[in-house]
């Protein structure tokens, strides 16, 4: 049985100014990605990996082109329509964490629950860290976690509003070999249980090589894979 197309792109291009005039990052990108798939995006530093993941998760504007998220046009919202999208239906795990310093762990992951307006944040938030092996750190602040621990609530986070994408960006670049190896178990399993598509932009290929599709970038083309 064919699954649903999750995110999908039709000639999808960004171009920046430069000194030497008009730079093109992203090229001419036509991409499907089904539900619930995982799909590593690799290629050398300055291939526009970060930039194509930025327009897919609506955080950027193509210059031309269309992007279809969760069946919508982002370009056809605006800012305010594409934030909410995002907050319904996309989650985020970067390389630095991204965690609010001032929040607790369980407060971290309540974030974006409680900008959706759920009553049932707190409950959903104790069970995604005790899910992410925390649930005995949920009063924590960032700085009394371990860089492992920290990426683990930002993946918490990320997953608590069970997002139609999970976009990651080189979401073990900060961590040892065996901190990082333990994080790509627990993406994949959370992947696995849950109805998320995953969506990564890494250098390491051992990484990219345990999901489904491996699509390849050199300077702003989708080289492969984009069907």
């Amino acid at each position: 049985m064919s699954r649903d197309i999750v995110l999908r792109t039709e000639k999808l291009t960004r171009e920046v100014s430069s000194p030497e005039g008009p730079l093109t990052i992203v090229r001419d990108v036509n991409l499907e990605v089904e539900s619930r798939a995982s799909v590593a995006i690799v290629g050398p530093s300055g291939a526009g990996k970060s930039t194509l993941l930025a327009l897919l998760a609506g955080l950027d504007l193509p210059t031309s082109g269309k992007v279809w998220l969760a069946g919508s046009d982002l370009t056809l919202l605006d800012e305010d329509g594409r934030a909410r999208l995002r907050a319904e239906r996309v989650g985020f795990v970067f390389q630095s964490f991204q965690l609010i310093q001032s929040l607790t762990a369980i407060e971290n992951v309540m974030l974006p629950l409680e900008l959706a307006g759920r009553k049932d944040a707190t409950e959903r938030s104790q069970s995604m860290l005790e899910r992410v092996g925390l649930g005995s750190r949920v009063g924590h602040y960032p700085r009394q976690l371990s860089g492992g621990e920290q990426q683990r609530v930002a993946m918490a986070r990320a997953l608590v509003a069970e997002p139609a994408v999970l976009f990651a960006d080189e979401p073990t670049g900060n961590l040892d070999s065996i901190t990082g190896g333990r994080i790509v178990d627990l993406l994949f399993e959370l992947n696995t249980h849950s109805a998320t598509t995953l969506v990564l932009v890494t250098h390491d290929t051992a990484l990219a090589s345990r999901c489904e599709r491996v699509l390849r970038m050199s300077n702003g083309t989708l080289l492969d894979g984009g069907g």
